[in-house]
């Protein structure tokens, strides 16, 4: 049967019909489109990434910290991770597509969050939102993504027209970056920054102008610290300088320009100028270069300071600029060496030169010259109450002669003991003349005059008195009798009466006799004629 059975047919193959879709995979294809639109949107609409260093992430969480401009939002937030040195953090932002000109190498960021500086309060609005990181657009052209973030928020904006200057100061005082800057005690700038310079011998401060003030700026504007109240007490009195309240309390910085500099050209972006402590010393004038000069005293220096002015006959023509104290081992003496800057313009305006004529300005013979004419240093008091000195430069002719050294690095001039170390030494000098006087001696001497004096007295009383109060009573009885005497009942009395009365009848009668012989003066020869009146 096996043989017998037929082969069965092949088996023919169609080609099936073309596949239709479900339409239950339209919708995650409909979703995977939109997707992947919605990521196509992204990162069309996505700005650039930038990383921003900071000294610490205190308040920035990723995914809820924001980064706004003007209070607009610009960024999140992305990421937060340490620094591989761990000196810092380094903070991812994703900033949006309106925002890419931001990421640029001027932009500044800084973290926003309540901050008090002196009399600036900011950041207080973040106090229930949180700390957000604000940011000011550079207007640099070159790109980056990288940043070194503010550890303060800026003073002043980038663009806001104005000029920035540089000074130098020796100690700032209460100033700190946001006080204010001042011209004729109107706010014109703000302090942007302060640091200590590379050598550390001064303080730098960039200070903010803004326009239109920055034009009141010129090459020889004087900047002093308006911090607080100004109180001095020297020489000339009681002094008393403010500026605004705002500086009263937190301290500032005023600027002037003096009037004969009014036409200096103004001052470029940059410029250094110098930071006095005060106005006084700020507006003083520029006298050019000064011959620094030395003044050996041996007397007591207290009450003299650094500062203290240079005076001849109530001019002032330098200041003190160093004190010292040295000890002489073969004198055994103390010497105070007090190195001063004296400024030969001021002596020429006064007609004294000390330039010679090839231009020196410290000539030697022309110091010599005054030297020999008896110009001396002599330190005075300033101030009675304060105590204050000043070093006084006078000539007195009569001092004994110096020898000038012309070749010293700075010269020395000479001095003269001052008043009061005069007075000290004559008051020396009358003690030491009253110490050799025998007060002992002359103790005993009046002992013994007293005890003659005593003796004399006892015998006063004994001899002399009795003979004195007899005398007193014949006196007493003499005067008795003259008021007796002087009684209108008096024989006396009426004595001398009748002698006045008599008196005055002679008068008369001679007085007719004087009228007769004058109308009549034959009389004399013929006597009186009958029926003549007498």
């Amino acid at each position: 049967m096996t043989g017998d059975t037929p082969t069965p047919p092949l088996p023919r193959i169609r080609q099936g019909s073309s596949w239709i879709p479900s339409l239950v995979w339209v919708v995650p294809l409909v979703a995977a489109l939109i997707g992947l639109s919605l990521a196509i949107h992204a990162v069309r609409q996505a700005g650039p990434s930038i990383t921003v260093a900071f000294s610490s992430a205190e308040g920035i969480e990723p995914g809820k910290t924001k980064v706004k401009y003007k209070s607009v939002d610009i960024g999140n937030v992305t990421g937060v991770h340490l620094a591989k040195d761990r000196s810092h953090v380094l903070v991812n932002i994703d900033l949006v597509k309106e925002a890419e000109n931001f990421a640029v190498r001027d932009t500044r960021f800084w973290v926003v969050r309540p901050r008090f500086s002196g009399a600036r309060v900011s950041g207080l609005g973040t106090l229930l939102s949180g700390p957000y990181i604000g940011v000011d657009g550079g207007q640099s052209s070159e790109k980056r993504t990288e940043f070194t973030g503010l550890e303060s928020p800026p003073v002043v904006d980038i663009g806001t027209p104005g000029h920035r200057f540089i000074l130098h100061a020796t100690d700032i005082g209460s100033l700190d970056v946001g006080s204010p800057l001042l011209f004729r005690r109107l706010l014109v700038g703000h302090v942007e920054s302060l640091a200590l310079s590379p050598d550390g011998s001064r303080i730098d401060l960039e200070v903010w102008v803004e326009a239109p003030y920055d034009r009141f700026v010129t090459t020889d504007t004087r900047f002093w610290q308006a911090s607080g109240i100004d109180l001095s007490f020297g020489p000339s009195g009681f002094r008393l300088e403010t500026q605004s309240l705002e500086t009263i309390l937190t301290g500032g910085i005023a600027f002037e320009t003096p009037e004969s500099s009014l036409e200096s050209p103004l001052a470029e972006d940059g410029t250094e100028f110098g930071l006095k402590p005060d106005r006084t010393t700020a507006m003083k004038r520029h006298d050019g270069p000064a011959c620094p000069m030395v003044l050996n005293f041996t007397e007591s220096i207290r009450g003299l300071k650094v500062g203290a002015p240079v005076d001849f006959r109530g001019i002032e023509l330098g200041e003190v600029r160093s004190i010292e104290m040295r000890f002489d081992p073969k004198t055994t003496a103390f010497t105070a060496p007090v190195l001063v800057d004296l400024y030969p313009d001021r002596l020429k305006a006064m007609g004294i030169s000390i330039t010679s004529k090839d231009g020196e300005r410290c000539a030697p013979g022309a110091l010599n010259q005054l030297v020999q004419h008896g110009l001396r240093g002599q330190l005075q008091t300033g101030n009675i109450l304060s105590g204050q000195l000043y070093i006084s430069l006078d000539f007195f002719p009569d001092s004994p002669r110096v020898a000038f050294n012309p070749k010293g690095q700075p010269m020395t001039l000479p001095t003269i003991p001052g008043r009061l170390e005069e007075l000290q030494k004559q008051v020396s000098t009358i003690l030491s003349h009253l110490e050799k006087v025998p007060f002992a001696a002359l103790a005993a001497d009046l002992r013994r005059t007293l005890t003659r004096l005593e003796s004399l007295a006892s015998r006063a009383e004994t001899n002399v008195i009795p003979d004195i109060q007899d005398a007193l009573k014949q006196v007493s009885q003499t005067m008795a009798q003259l008021q007796s005497g002087m009684d209108p009942d008096a024989p006396l009395q009426q004595d001398t009466r009748e002698a006045l009365r008599n008196m005055t009848e002679a008068a008369r009668s001679l007085k007719t006799l004087t009228d007769t012989l004058e109308r009549n003066p034959e009389a004399l020869l013929r006597g009186r004629q009958k029926g003549q009146k007498p």
